[in-house]
């Protein structure tokens, strides 16, 4: 009991939150997985007094009756899941984060845009705000239908980070339908040409270690998920990160992509420029952002 993944999944019943909810079929969960199903009231102010008062009462029993349908709809797709459902009021973001660290949540799902006021037009939506400021896996879902049981695609991205190791890991401790197939994404880079500038040097020696470390650590990978049962090949070509990422995955037809949290720290997470961060916003299939398990 102690080893059961937990997984908070935010709903707030928009089509993104329903497709999130059919996605959790395709990403590899036991089928003893504990859910909670949260749904936030939005509300930035103190509470209300008076007839107000009895309004956010209503609008509290709404949600959680919102909550409820979500859980409902998540047992009917897998019966043996331990799926709980309660709401909340505040900040949907800041109150998603507090709730997966109070119950200690393995990893949070929300949908890629959602029902509040602003979010859907500005990239600090609900689910950006999340990813940025979570200490914990986040899958931002974007669920296409498929017959259950059929064999998924994903694309792990691999650069050398802790996080891209914890993501391999996050692959390996899952379990896929037969025949489900991995692409092991690196982006290189061209070692650049000798000049008789004397800092060449140790610049292309350090490039050709980081190079030789990084080819052991996809090879490894490669391993550990071939011995789950997972068809796996690699791909390395010298391009941006996130455009390959996106496009190979894309191209290929990928139902989620994985990568680690590296560029989303105390500094990085205010840029939009990071790899996890861009390929969250932009792919057209699910991504699960994987933080190194030191810095939870």
């Amino acid at each position: 009991m102690a080893n059961r993944m937990k997984i908070l999944v935010a709903y707030d019943g928009s089509e993104c939150a329903d497709a999130a909810l059919d996605d959790l079929r395709r990403a590899g969960l036991s089928s003893d997985a504990q859910i909670k199903v949260l749904s936030v009231v939005e509300n930035w102010l103190p509470p209300p007094s008076g007839l107000e008062l009895i309004e956010q009462i209503g609008r509290d029993h709404e949600y959680l009756i919102l909550a409820r349908r979500g859980g409902i709809r998540l047992v009917s797709m897998e019966p043996g899941w331990d799926v709980k459902s309660e709401s909340d009021v505040g900040s949907p973001a800041t109150v998603i984060i507090e709730k997966a660290d109070e119950w200690g949540a393995d990893l949070i799902v929300v949908g890629s845009h959602g029902h509040t006021a602003l979010g859907r037009f500005f990239f600090g939506s609900v689910s950006q705000k999340v990813l940025h400021e979570a200490r914990r896996s986040v899958r931002v879902a974007r669920g296409r239908i498929e017959e259950p049981d059929t064999p998924v695609r994903l694309v792990i991205g691999v650069d050398g980070s802790k996080g891209a190791e914890a993501a391999v890991e996050a692959v390996v401790g899952r379990k896929w339908p037969a025949g489900s197939e991995v692409r092991i994404v690196n982006a290189t880079w061209a070692t650049p040409q000798i000049t008789s500038d004397r800092g060449v040097g140790p610049i292309i020696k350090w490039i050709a270690e980081e190079k030789a470390r990084v080819e052991k650590m996809i090879d490894e990978a490669a391993g550990k998920l071939r011995a789950t049962g997972l068809r796996t090949d690699v791909v390395v070509k010298e391009e941006e990160p996130k455009r390959l990422l996106m496009a190979e995955a894309e191209s290929w037809g990928a139902d989620c992509i994985f990568v680690g949290a590296r560029g989303i720290g105390r500094v990085e997470r205010f840029l939009l420029g990071s790899v996890s961060s861009a390929v969250a916003a932009r792919a057209h299939c699910s991504v699960e952002v994987v933080p190194d398990r030191k810095e939870r």
